[in-house]
C-alpha cells in the first residue's frame, strides 16, 4: 500500500505541551479506528510549525478525508516513491 508524507502548517506546533499532542493523537486514532484498516498513522515529526506525518493509505483521499474528519490541516500530501538512508549508498 502507498505511503504519504502529509506536511501541515500549524504556527507554534513546537510548543504544543505533551498533553496537548496527546489529545491530537487520541483524536486522530479515534477517527483511523472509525475509517477502518485500509490507513494507518505511523509516525509524526513536530517542528517548530509544521507537523510532518507518514501514512499508510489506500489512497490520497483517504488522507485528506481523515484529515477533514479530525479537523487536521493539510498544506501538502506527497506520495513516498522510494525510501533512501545511509545504506544506499553501498
Amino acid at each position: 500500500m502507498p505511503q504519504y508524507l502529509i506536511e501541515r502548517d500549524i504556527p507554534g506546533a513546537g510548543q504544543l505541551t505533551a498533553e496537548e499532542l496527546q489529545a491530537i493523537s487520541q483524536r486522530s486514532c479515534a477517527v483511523l479506528n472509525a475509517m477502518g484498516p485500509q490507513i494507518k498513522w505511523l509516525h509524526s515529526y513536530v517542528t517548530d510549525d509544521r507537523v510532518y506525518c507518514l501514512y499508510v493509505a489506500a489512497s490520497e483521499t483517504q488522507v485528506r478525508e481523515h484529515a477533514a474528519q479530525g479537523g487536521f490541516p493539510i498544506s501538502r500530501v506527497a506520495e513516498v516513491r522510494s525510501l533512501i538512508d545511509p545504506t544506499t549508498a553501498g
